[in-house]
């Protein structure tokens, strides 16, 4: 198959941008199209930005967003703090208005989406978070993707080099791998994962850290 050319959100977020480093350096990815309100501060010859303000704003006939194989959702927000009505609009509305435009412009698109560890299918659980990305998870199965693949990632390590990564989040970084290692992850290991769930698909649409790790091989 032929070098993917790639959408991709979160470019300016820790799981976004590991993922965005490893489709630079990959030799199956041919194109990176990164929409985000602001610029990652990268240059690359593969890489375009194309900012938006609000992600509920963008057309659904929007033709910047014509001619990829794929999109790569992650972008995110904590709920900390946050009510459900606030965090629905976030994680599920835009997540879901986004889709519908890429979608449209592109029929045979695979989309992925970066959910999480726990997220709740039945979207009836006691966790706020996790039954709105169950919600999410779920409304995104039903578009009519090519195909969708909802990455339910654990602990991430970072890639080197990345500017992106919460201070609180550091001291983790080199430990939590070592006394967990099948609860974490690489960010080149969640990169290398979607770029092959386009290449080659996968059996499950639903990837858990350990699917997560077979796939990124």
């Amino acid at each position: 198959m032929n070098p993917i050319k790639i959408i991709l959100t979160g470019a300016t977020g820790m799981v976004g941008e590991g993922v965005l480093m490893e489709c630079l350096e990959n030799p199956n990815v041919s194109e990176i199209l990164s929409v985000s309100r602001k610029s990652s501060g990268k240059t690359h010859a593969k890489l375009k930005e194309y900012l938006v303000p609000d992600f509920l704003s963008i057309d659904l006939n929007d033709e910047k967003l014509k001619g990829y194989d794929a999109c790569f959702f992650c972008a995110g927000i904590s709920s900390v703090g946050m009510s459900e009505k606030d965090y629905t609009k976030i994680t599920y509305d835009t997540t879901v208005h986004f889709a519908k435009a890429v979608l449209n412009q592109n029929p045979e698109m695979v989309f992925n989406y970066v959910s999480g560890t726990s997220t709740d299918s039945t979207e009836s659980g006691k966790m706020m978070w996790a039954r709105v990305k169950g919600k999410t998870e779920n409304a995104l199965k039903k578009l009519g993707f090519r195909n969708t693949f909802n990455f339910r990632p654990g602990f991430m390590k970072p890639v080197e080099g990345q500017i992106n990564v919460k201070w609180f989040f550091k001291p983790f970084i080199w430990f939590f791998p070592v006394l967990l290692p099948s609860k974490s992850l690489t960010l080149h290991e969640v990169g290398r994962a979607m770029i092959n769930a386009v290449l080659r698909g996968y059996p499950t649409s639903t990837l858990e850290i350990r699917d997560i790790k077979n796939l990124a091989i």
